[in-house]
């Protein structure tokens, strides 16, 4: 929000262009493992002649295709740390680690967490709560030393200004925390990972009991319950439409029990 429009628009296609660099190069590594296990289909035959021609990845084509099967699953984690929809980009590393976990809930079940993130940690389990909450603390305290960081690089800087700065000092204060910054920075990206799990915990697990407490009841199938949580999404978020009516089809069902029974008739039937 505080980023230049310009400059926003340049760094979110800076990070699509990296995101689907990474998706190419998994999915060249991919089609060449089935190529050399007979396994290759002739739609990827074509896509393969395609990405071996794809010159935005060529320089890296190469170092690939000796990666071990350990660094290559690091590439995965780090595709992994961008959202699935290209519209949800975020200008840089840091915002798409997170907007990813912010993604989840609506890219899977249509389930806007950003909306229902109340209702959702109100009904979860206790556990996964606070697993959410101490992922999120460690990635709260490498931004809070990224920033912290920040203010001693400005703060030495403007020291320098006075009549007799200590020089030594003065730019030890700003050159180690410049050094620092990008460690805390990568820091901050990696523990998101943690977050996203914990967050992925959180949706998995808090649908069922979020259902119940709104008397919904879950579909059996993965389209059902898609429609029933954006309909449920919508209506928290928007003003009330007839529309909303449809979310009946969901609605838990009043137990019919027996009638109540009429005062008088236990004495009536004793009578007899």
């Amino acid at each position: 929000m505080l980023w230049p429009n310009a400059l926003y628009e340049r760094g979110c296609a800076r990070r699509r262009q990296a995101k689907h660099a990474l998706q190419d190069r998994l999915t060249l590594i991919r089609l060449e493992r089935q190529e050399q296990e007979g396994r290759l289909t002739p739609e990827g035959a074509i896509q393969l002649t395609s990405l071996r021609a794809n010159p935005r990845i060529a320089a890296d084509v190469p170092k690939d295709r000796q990666r071990t099967a350990v660094q290559r699953a690091l590439l995965r984690e780090r595709l992994a740390r961008y959202p699935v929809d290209d519209a949800q980009l975020a200008p840089t590393k840091l915002g798409n680690a997170i907007r990813r976990l912010e993604e989840y809930g609506y890219d899977r079940f249509r389930l806007d967490t950003q909306v229902m993130w109340n209702e959702l940690t109100g009904n979860a389990p206790e556990q996964v709560r606070r697993q959410v909450d101490l992922a999120r603390a460690n990635v709260d305290f490498f931004v809070a030393l990224l920033y912290g960081h920040c203010a001693v690089i400005l703060a030495a800087t403007a020291a320098l200004a006075a009549a007799r700065p200590d020089l030594p000092r003065l730019l030890a204060a700003i050159v180690v925390p410049a050094f620092l910054i990008p460690v805390w920075y990568r820091a901050a990206v990696a523990a998101t990972d943690e977050w996203s799990a914990a967050v992925r915990a959180l949706v998995n697990t808090g649908r069922k009991p979020l259902a119940a407490s709104l008397g919904l009841l879950l579909p059996g199938d993965l389209a059902g319950e898609r429609k029933m949580w954006a309909m449920v999404s919508k209506m928290s978020r928007l003003p009330h439409h007839e529309r909303a009516a449809a979310l009946d089809t969901f609605r838990e069902k009043p137990h019919e029990g027996p009638p109540p029974l009429v005062e008088g008739d236990g004495g009536s039937q004793n009578a007899t």
